[in-house]
């Protein structure tokens, strides 16, 4: 067996490692779900994309989404959705870590990072809309019997700008993804840098 056979094999074997550890990082952070004020009480910020932003910047956008993909599978058991919120939570995430990951691939730079986190911020407020609108609310209403009416309900006695379904998405989801998708970026800002020289720490391995 060559050593460009080992090589390869072992980057491959970290870069699995590395996947399934922050997949369980993510659902961790998944589980300590926190309520936003001025938020209506269903939507629930937690820290679960940082693990999933490093991976993706780390190993590749398509670990990003696999990683994003494990966090909601793992994640199933705790669900009170049937599944719903998991399948949003993975569709919203992976465009987020999917359009970071792809603008920082090509601009590897802390400047690079930052407008790739601002854009993938953006992508996730802007998918958020028809998502919400066409998937999720109806799915609630049909699969949990959670009528958007009710919801709307909910959300309006937390926040009074809120009266009906369009203004429950740009007055709920929207701004709740774009605090979201800032406050990841943020830390994930500062903490990427030596968390990842551990994940990248398999080149040098492999070049003694």
């Amino acid at each position: 067996m060559s050593e460009l056979t080992i090589t390869e094999q072992q980057i491959r074997t970290r870069r699995i490692t590395a996947t399934a550890i922050l997949a369980a990082m993510a659902e961790v952070l998944m589980l300590l779900e926190v309520p936003i004020p001025f938020m209506p009480p269903f939507l629930k910020f937690d820290f679960s994309e940082i693990p999933v932003l490093v991976g993706s910047f780390a190993l590749g956008p398509v670990y990003g989404v696999i990683i994003e993909f494990l966090k909601n599978l793992i994640h199933l058991p705790f669900t009170a959705t049937s599944g719903i919120g998991e399948m949003s939570n993975f569709l919203t995430g992976s465009i987020y870590v999917f359009a970071a990951g792809m603008i920082y691939l090509k601009h590897r730079t802390r400047k690079g990072a930052v407008v790739s986190m601002l854009i993938a911020t953006l992508c996730l407020a802007l998918i958020s809309v028809p998502l919400n609108f066409f998937v999720t609310l109806p799915l609630y209403g049909s699969v949990l019997g959670f009528p958007t009416e009710a919801i709307v309900g909910m959300s309006a006695a937390v926040n009074p700008l809120i009266t009906d379904k369009w203004s429950l998405i740009f007055w709920a989801f929207v701004p709740f993804n774009l605090f979201k998708g800032i406050v990841v970026a943020f830390i994930t800002f500062w903490i990427y840098k030596p968390i990842s020289k551990l994940i990248n720490k398999t080149y040098e391995q492999t070049r003694k």
